[in-house]
């Protein structure tokens, strides 16, 4: 069973969110894939949520740990515990599909140079609505990047399997044997813009991503941090700006330092000034105040 059925460790992260968690676990029931182990890290939760995972997935392993990790950290405690060959990292907010591990395997038992592979994702509420089918590469004036087929109706316009720029990070089975040779997600981020990195180093020692078309997965997306939060506003400007930082030099980069103090500063200023979003102008401040005092962006980086 090894050889055609690899143990893969499902890796899935909670805070605060028991319910949706459980529906989660309650959805692995369905998977056909015969071999695979189920790891849950609470990120610290008012409540501990041990007994209720298991009342969903008796076989779950709970791990709690004693502060918010992140998305980063706390994956990267799920993949310390993990046994399997293939660490599937998932966000908790989603709902699978039966043959979905098979499909994902396959990209791997075909090419040795892959090391990760994501599926399609499709919006929960809307089930025909794309939100995934691979990545457009990162814009490096901007330091922005959209998904391919993001918010279109599925007509099978986006079928075919093939490789892209960057995992994502709501669904990526990831190779046990990459990880050993270029390292764990990149603790920095904590959350937002660590698969694109991760996704980046990979490529830089010399693995392949892949878009797994036949794959499908359900996202319910923001439930946990909110599509407005100032949190996410801090780690969305934070995280941009150490992506470019870590992963571009000389005159892309440069140019990159132009536009963010031509365009993306004043625009952000003015537009949480005129909403009177006060927490958001202050997280965005906080933000690029990190990068003034934060020398040391290359640690775990190939």
């Amino acid at each position: 069973m090894k050889d055609k059925y690899p143990l893969i460790s499902i890796i899935a992260l909670n805070y605060n969110q028991k319910e949706v968690t459980c529906e989660f676990l309650q959805s692995l029931h369905s998977l056909e894939y015969p071999n695979f182990e189920v790891i849950v890290v609470d990120n610290n939760s008012t409540v501990n949520p041990a007994k209720d995972f298991k009342s969903a997935f008796s076989e779950v392993k709970v791990i709690l740990s004693d502060k918010n990790l992140g998305f980063t950290g706390g994956n990267n405690l799920g993949i310390e515990n993990a046994k399997g060959d293939y660490y599937f990292i998932v966000n908790n907010d989603t709902e699978v599909t039966p043959d979905l591990l098979d499909k994902l395997l396959e990209p791997f038992f075909a090419d040795d140079r892959i090391a990760m592979v994501s599926p399609k994702i499709k919006f929960y509420e809307q089930p025909n609505i794309i939100q995934y089918a691979g990545f457009h590469l990162i814009n490096p004036l901007t330091g922005q990047n959209g998904a391919v087929g993001s918010k279109e109706v599925d007509n099978g316009q986006h079928d075919t399997p093939g490789f892209t720029n960057y995992a994502h990070g709501a669904a990526m089975l990831v190779s046990k044997k990459a990880v050993d040779k270029v390292g764990v997600l990149p603790d920095q981020f904590f959350i937002y813009y660590e698969e694109l990195d991760w996704s980046s180093q990979m490529t830089r020692a010399g693995y392949k991503i892949y878009y797994q078309a036949s794959a499908t997965i359900y996202h319910k997306e923001s439930i946990t941090m909110g599509k407005e939060s100032s949190i996410k506003a801090y780690y969305h400007t934070r995280n941009r700006i150490l992506f470019m930082r870590r992963n571009y030099e000389g005159w892309q980069l440069a140019t990159f330092y132009a536009f963010l103090v031509a365009a993306i500063i004043p625009k952000a200023l003015l537009k949480y000034t005129l909403t009177f979003r006060t927490e958001h102008l202050k997280s965005f401040i906080r933000a690029i105040g990190w990068h003034l005092s934060s020398k040391n962006i290359h640690n775990n980086i190939v």
